[in-house]
């Protein structure tokens, strides 16, 4: 299991693709979490703030274990990381089942959090950096396919969820009989991308690309020492807290928005809603991180962060006078949240080169880590403190949209300040070849 399953002669590139996509469907779960929010705020007494916990911390585990994971990952190969992805994320749930049934909450945090946090880090970096390897002549599109999974699975959890706890029932035994159907069906779906995945033979898996380890290289150790990287850092950790802070409060959001209206907003059409999020921040992994490939990284960066800022102000705004709109400016900051994510790998490929770029990768996601605190922090804290002061609807969430629009002015200026990584941070020549061959398959 630790050594990287090797690719037989005239394997086809595009079997990689779908394995990566079968875990990062299965843990894009983590983006249906507000589904269970209202369930377990009412079976177990929790505030809007408790109940996001689990979906905290479970980032955080993400960016953590993608830092000091990558480079094992890098070493053992994406077969040894998707099992572990497999073992941690159904685990996860499994004690999250236990915690739901005996009502103890803090088992739901241990284990949807802590230990199935651990699987989304090693599971989503699990295939980016053989993905690039494969797709040297469109690293872009590669990871956008594979990472668009992730922003997609709350495509498939969110009604599935959503239809379990009306079958289930939305008590607490109801919510932990969901939470182990979970866990067992992923496990199963994860099985399949253990077993298909695969490494290219040489570093030029297709003879009219260029090859994968061509240019400028820099050790994931040196990476970190640059400018270059912190400024994506942050670059990252903006357009992820402005897109999170939505997502993961969108179903309790919608409602808030429009109860005073003549046509609330019911529980299985914010689900719904949940599932179009769903599917603008797929698109957006794809369609954005393809776009990358053609009009350049920082071009499409300055998108993701100028325009999103406009969406916020729009919503904070006008977003309660009209649910298309509302909706709309929601589907286009999901689209930028994802097209960020899958964008990331191939602007660190540019910057820093294909040798160490799944470590580099994993470093740069506590990025991640520290939006997946801000996001919801920032819009749950504020909410509840504006809805124990007597506010109700928009007005729980104006101050938080301000700080949103401030932070993607942040990550703008902070993605003008990138350029090319100086060459005393490169590898020299000979270290580099030498590197690079102990890489590939014997």
């Amino acid at each position: 299991m630790s050594s990287p399953p090797v690719a037989p002669p005239g394997w086809s590139r595009w079997l990689v693709p779908p394995a990566a996509l079968s875990v990062h469907l299965s843990i894009g779960q983590a983006y249906a979490w507000s589904v269970f929010k209202p369930p377990l705020e009412s079976a177990l007494g929790l505030d809007g703030t408790q109940s996001a916990l689990p979906f905290q911390l479970a980032i955080v585990m993400l960016g953590l274990s993608a830092a000091f994971g990558g480079t094992l990952v890098e070493r053992n190969g994406p077969r040894w990381a998707m099992t572990v992805a497999l073992v941690c994320f159904s685990s996860g749930f499994l004690i999250a089942a236990l915690g739901a049934g005996t009502k103890q909450y803090w088992l739901i945090v241990l284990g949807y959090g802590f230990v199935g946090g651990i699987g989304l880090g090693i599971g989503y970096i699990s295939p980016v950096s053989t993905l690039i390897k494969w797709f040297p002549d469109r690293p872009g599109m590669a990871t956008g396919i594979a990472i668009m999974g992730f922003g997609g699975g709350a495509l498939i959890a969110s009604p599935w969820s959503a239809q379990m706890l009306q079958s289930f029932g939305s008590d607490h035994d109801g919510i932990a009989l969901a939470f182990l159907v979970h866990g067992l069906s992923y496990a199963a779906f994860m099985t399949l991308g253990v077993l298909l995945v695969r490494v290219p033979r040489t570093g030029k898996p297709v003879e009219s690309a260029p090859s994968a380890v061509e240019g400028v290289q820099v050790s994931a150790r040196e990476a970190v020492r640059t400018p270059q990287f912190w400024f994506l850092w942050v670059v990252l950790c903006t357009n992820v807290t402005a897109g999170i802070g939505i997502l993961e409060k969108a179903a309790p959001m919608i409602t808030d928005f429009f109860a005073d209206g003549p046509t609330p907003v019911s529980a299985s059409a914010a689900a719904g809603f949940v599932a179009l999020l769903s599917a603008a921040n797929m698109a957006g992994r794809i369609g954005w991180s393809s776009t990358s490939d053609r009009i350049g990284r920082k071009n499409v960066y300055r998108v993701y962060l100028g325009v999103g800022a406009l969406m916020y102000l729009l919503i904070a705004l006008f977003g309660d006078t009209s649910k298309p709109l509302f909706v709309l400016c929601a589907l286009v900051i999901l689209s930028f949240y994802g097209g960020g994510f899958a964008t990331i790998p191939a602007y660190l490929k540019d910057l820093f080169g294909t040798y160490q770029v799944g470590a580099i990768h994993g470093r740069l996601l506590t990025a991640w880590s520290t939006a997946g605190v801000l996001g919801p922090l920032i819009v749950n804290w504020i909410a509840d403190r504006q809805q124990a002061a007597g506010k109700h609807g928009p007005a729980l969430y104006g101050l938080s949209f301000g700080i949103m629009i401030g932070l993607l002015v942040v990550g703008f200026v902070a993605g003008e300040l990138v350029r090319p990584v100086h060459p005393r941070h490169h590898l020299t020549a000979p270290k580099e070849a030498a590197d690079v061959q102990r890489q590939q398959p014997a």
